[in-house]
Formats: structure tokens, C-alpha cells, sequence
């Protein structure tokens, strides 16, 4: 990558970049934020991406490769939150890849997710895998709304794992604050299910054993306001 376009990448809102450079230009970004960390570090974060990117490889997301979102949410994870901690960015490439893929992932073995993540374990580490697990959503109660379930669990699993709320601020900031470049009648369904979680995240970014600097959590929670606003536009009301 030359030293211009790098330059450039470096300035560019991550939405921008992707509507601009895709998948190529989220990953010259992707390399250029862990270029000076230890090279155990990069090369494990490294895996993590070739990982997420096997497994998501015939995914979409709306116009894109879903692969896409993996990347940043990672990316925002080390840009704008400041955390240069290779556990969390890796579980933030894999953060899908349990809820998505768990088959594929241990090879087809019956129990499933737990099987995915003891191999997640297996090849990242326990502290990895259970982060991965904190934020990859449950089977859900058929009988039972199934945004109510989500909510319930994202409050339930981030309360004692103040890491993992990294993870989920910056999926949500990706799902929530990107919900704008979503295209179709999705939209409105998902604004409902988004919007009743924007206090329980503002309350979990804003504890003090959450692992950020205060201009960390000023982004954050700047960022749920702004989610909370577009989602009432979308739904039409006034919350």
C-alpha cells in the first residue's frame, strides 16, 4: 500500500471506506492500525481475520461481504476505543463466528456452539473463547419475542464482562449508528429492536470497571445518542 493511500485510509470515516475501497481498502486499514504491534500479536490478530474470513466467506450483508463488519467492528475497536489488547481484537474478528458458524467450526460436532468454542480455545485462547461466548446470542425460547430475548441476554452477559461490552459497542455502533446504509423493509424491524438497548449500553459504557478512558467512553456513548436519534427517525416517532 503507498504512503499516500495510507495516509488517506487513515482520515476516512470506516463507512466511507468501505463505500469507497470495500473489502480491500477495510483491510489495508485493518493492517495499517496493528503494524506496530509485537509480531505475536499481529500474527495471531492475522489469524483471527483469515479465520473470520473462511467462515464468512459466502455471507452477506445487505451489498457487501459480511466480512466487512467483522473488520469494523475490530478496527474501531483499535482506533477509536484505543485498545491494544490482541485477545479482544481477535474476538471481535470471531465475534460472529460461533452464532453463525459453530458447525463449520467444529466440524460438525453435535453439541454445537460449545464444541466451536472449545476450539476457538483451542487455537486463541480461554480469554478469547470467552469473549467470543459473552457476546454470541443463545438459542431463543420459541414461545417468546425474540428482540425481547436478545435484549435480555446482552444486559445479562455483559453485566459481569466488562470486556466483552467493547465488543458489543462497537458491533452496536456497526448495527445501530450504520443502520442508515441498511437498504429495505428490514429497517424499521430493526430500529425496534435496537432501540430499547440504547440506555442498557449507555448505563454498561458509562460503569467504571468498564476497561476505557474517559474520551473512550465520551465516543461511545456520543455514538448511542446518535443511534437513538436515527432510530426514532426510522420508526417515525419521537423514541
Amino acid at each position: 500500500m503507498d504512503s499516500d493511500r495510507q495516509r488517506l485510509l487513515a482520515t476516512m470515516p470506516l463507512h466511507a471506506i468501505t463505500s469507497t475501497y470495500g473489502e480491500p481498502g477495510l483491510r489495508d486499514r485493518f493492517a495499517a492500525e496493528i503494524a506496530s504491534w509485537p509480531a505475536a500479536d499481529r500474527q495471531r490478530m492475522e489469524h483471527a481475520l483469515a479465520l473470520a474470513g473462511r467462515l464468512h466467506a459466502a455471507d452477506r450483508r445487505d451489498r457487501e461481504p459480511y466480512v466487512n463488519h467483522l473488520l469494523r467492528v475490530a478496527i474501531r475497536i483499535i482506533s477509536y476505543y484505543r485498545v491494544r489488547d490482541a485477545d479482544v481484537v481477535c474476538a471481535a474478528l470471531l465475534h460472529d463466528a460461533v452464532e453463525d458458524h459453530a458447525s463449520e467450526l467444529a466440524g460438525g460436532a453435535a453439541d454445537g456452539a460449545q464444541a466451536a468454542l472449545t476450539v476457538l480455545a483451542a487455537e486463541f485462547g480461554p480469554r478469547v473463547a470467552g469473549l467470543v461466548g459473552a457476546v454470541t446470542n443463545p438459542p431463543y425460547a420459541p414461545d417468546r419475542d425474540q428482540d425481547e430475548q436478545y435484549r435480555e441476554h446482552v444486559a445479562d452477559s455483559l453485566r459481569d464482562n466488562p470486556w466483552a461490552r467493547i465488543i458489543k459497542a462497537s458491533d452496536f455502533t456497526d448495527n445501530g449508528v450504520g443502520l442508515i446504509h441498511t437498504t429495505g423493509p428490514r429497517l424499521y424491524r430493526l430500529a425496534g429492536k435496537y432501540a430499547p438497548l440504547v440506555p442498557v449500553l449507555r448505563e454498561l459504557i458509562a460503569r467504571p470497571d468498564t476497561p476505557l478512558d474517559a474520551a473512550a467512553k465520551e465516543h461511545i456513548l456520543a455514538q448511542l445518542d446518535r443511534a437513538a436519534d436515527r432510530f426514532a427517525a426510522l420508526r417515525g416517532d419521537g423514541g
